[in-house]
C-alpha cells in the first residue's frame, strides 16, 4: 500500500494516524501536493493530497480513505459504534475538515508558511487577521461545547473524531496560534490528550524532519527516521497550483 502525502497537511496526517492505529504496513511518497508531477495529477486529478494507491486501487480524499480503511480493516475502529454515535463522529470530521480547513489551512497557515516560502507571495494580513480575531475563537467555542471532560468523544481511545481537530489544531500551533487553556480549557486537555497518544505522538519528529529538511534530502531522512519510503517517487521540482476554489489553492 501507498500513500502519497506528508506529515504537514492535517488531511494526510489524519490518515497516517488511521494507518498506525490500525497497524497497517505502507511505503509513503512525502509529495507536497504543489510539487506533484503530471503522474500525480492522474492520481489525483485536484491535485490533493493524502492518495491511497494499492495496486490498481486508487482512493483520494483523506475522509472517505479512513472509513475503508475501517471497514477493510475492523480492529481497532475509528468510528464509534452505534449509529448515533457514529453519525456524530462524521459530523465533527466533516466540520474540522470544512470550516477549520478554510480558516486554519488557507486563512492561517497557507497566509504565513505555505504563500511566502513556496510562492514568494507576501501574507496576507487581513486573511490572517480574520482568522485570529473571528474564525479561530468561534471555531474553540464550538468545540468547547463537545469536548470530553476526560478521556476522548467515545470512549477511552481516540477515534477520527479526536484525531481530526487535533490534526488542524496542530496546523495552527505551526503557524503561531495555540488554544488558551484559559479560555477553553476543555479543548485544550482534549486536544493535549490526543497528541499524546502514540500513534499521535509519532507524527510530530516526522512532521519537524518535514519542515526543516531540503526537500531533495527529504526522502533520505524520513528513511533514516524510520519511514518506508516508496520506491518511485511523484515529486517536482517545480511547483504548479491546483484546482481553485474561491479564489484560494485547494490541495487538501
Amino acid at each position: 500500500m501507498l500513500i502519497i502525502g506528508n506529515h504537514i497537511s492535517p488531511y494526510a496526517r489524519k490518515v497516517l494516524i488511521a494507518l498506525a492505529i490500525k497497524g497497517i504496513a505502507f511505503e509513503l511518497d512525502p509529495v507536497v501536493p504543489y510539487f506533484g508531477n503530471d503522474a500525480f495529477t492522474r492520481l489525483s486529478p485536484l491535485r490533493r493530497i493524502p492518495v491511497l494507491v494499492d495496486g490498481d486501487f486508487v482512493l483520494n480524499d483523506s475522509t472517505v480513505i479512513c472509513e475503508y480503511l475501517d471497514e477493510a480493516y475492523p480492529e481497532p475502529p475509528l468510528l464509534p459504534a452505534t449509529p448515533r454515535d457514529r453519525a456524530q463522529a462524521r459530523w465533527i470530521e466533516e466540520y474540522c475538515d470544512s470550516r477549520m480547513g478554510e480558516s486554519i489551512v488557507w486563512k492561517l497557515f497557507f497566509q504565513r508558511v505555505i504563500g511566502p516560502f513556496v510562492w514568494k507571495q507576501p501574507t496576507d494580513e487581513a486573511l490572517v487577521a480574520q482568522a485570529l480575531d473571528h474564525d479561530l475563537p468561534a471555531i474553540l467555542d464550538w468545540l468547547e461545547g463537545v469536548a470530553p471532560a476526560s478521556g476522548f468523544l467515545f470512549g477511552e481511545a481516540p477515534l477520527m473524531a479526536d484525531i481530526t481537530p487535533a490534526c488542524f489544531l496542530r496546523n495552527a500551533a505551526m503557524a503561531g496560534w495555540t488554544v488558551d487553556a484559559g479560555r477553553w480549557p476543555r479543548s485544550a486537555a482534549w486536544i493535549a490528550r490526543v497528541w499524546a497518544t502514540p500513534a499521535f505522538a509519532a507524527t510530530l519528529p516526522l512532521e519537524h524532519i518535514q519542515r526543516t529538511t531540503p526537500r531533495r534530502d527529504l526522502r533520505a531522512a524520513l528513511s533514516a527516521a524510520g519511514v518506508c519510503i516508496a520506491s518511485v517517487s511523484h515529486d517536482d521540482r517545480t511547483p504548479r497550483r491546483g484546482v481553485l476554489t474561491s479564489g484560494a489553492i485547494l490541495a487538501p
